[in-house]
């Protein structure tokens, strides 16, 4: 019997015109990842420490997590928080289903996904108010990870849409990696220091994805990136020299004003 993939979600890309197909030239991987506090409209940055990267969240702040496909092809992204697949809500893996983002696209995934037009938002919560601690999956909260898959194909702008194509036969050596890339996403729990923030299931918003087929290059992500979260006051106990807000650089605004300021008094 042939194992079709669960259905695959492309994020909508307003004017998009598909460009030649050149080789890849982007470095370390096709996909870059950051979160971003949604209520100060900024990245957050990361910071390097024990051979991972870190962000400082804000309990009660929503946050996106955001995704640069760098690569001049379609790439299926496969999205874990806390341990939790963000589409699905099952235990993060993998061989599950994902986000696909076309060549060159930026995409901000604001929450967990409760139908094709809406998420409940990630919002920075408690440990025990995280959805993967009131589904009773505390272990793996802290992280976000992504698997990162190639298109076995090329891909042409195709208005009809279908379910996922059948996995490539899986091969020995092939699913020892996906494992480990399993374990990379799933098993980072920290015994030094207990968490302070996880992920909670937000208020409803609007985000609308549809569905489309997508065949891997392989049953082994080509990229797997992982992101660890925590308060300012943990990343600080770790070692970890942290910026507050209010110290972060702003950024140059091409408008800095909405509207016409008084005149100098003479």
């Amino acid at each position: 019997m042939k194992r079709l993939l669960p259905l695959l979600l492309i994020l909508p890309l307003a004017g998009f015109r598909p460009a030649p197909m050149p080789p890849p030239v982007y470095d370390g991987g096709p996909v870059r990842m950051a979160l971003v506090d949604r209520d100060r409209g900024t990245e957050l940055r990361s910071y390097p420490a024990g051979g991972q990267r870190w962000v400082a969240g804000e309990r009660g702040h929503r946050y996106a997590v955001r995704l640069y496909n760098d690569s001049p092809r379609r790439v299926l992204v496969v999205l874990s928080v806390d341990g939790v697949n963000a589409i699905s809500g099952e235990d993060a893996d993998p061989l599950q289903t994902g986000y696909v983002l076309n060549p060159g696209q930026r995409a901000d995934i604001t929450g967990w996904r409760k139908s094709q037009d809406e998420v409940a938002q990630f919002v920075f919560s408690s440990p025990s108010g995280s959805y993967a601690s009131r589904t009773g999956r505390p272990d793996n909260i802290g992280v976000v990870g992504v698997a990162v898959f190639e298109e076995a194909r090329r891909w042409r702008p195709d208005p009809i849409l279908r379910r996922g194509l059948p996995l490539p036969a899986p091969a020995a050596e092939a699913s020892a990696d996906a494992s480990a890339s399993s374990s990379r996403i799933e098993g980072y729990a920290s015994k030094s220091q207990a968490p302070a923030l996880g992920t909670g299931h937000g208020a409803r918003e609007q985000s609308s994805v549809r569905d489309t087929d997508f065949e891997r290059a392989s049953r082994s992500p080509a990229q797997v990136l992982q992101l660890r979260y925590d308060s300012a006051r943990n990343l600080r106990a770790r070692g970890i020299l942290v910026d507050s807000p209010s110290r972060l650089p702003r950024e140059p605004q091409a408008f800095p004003n909405r509207y016409v300021p008084d005149p100098p008094a003479r």
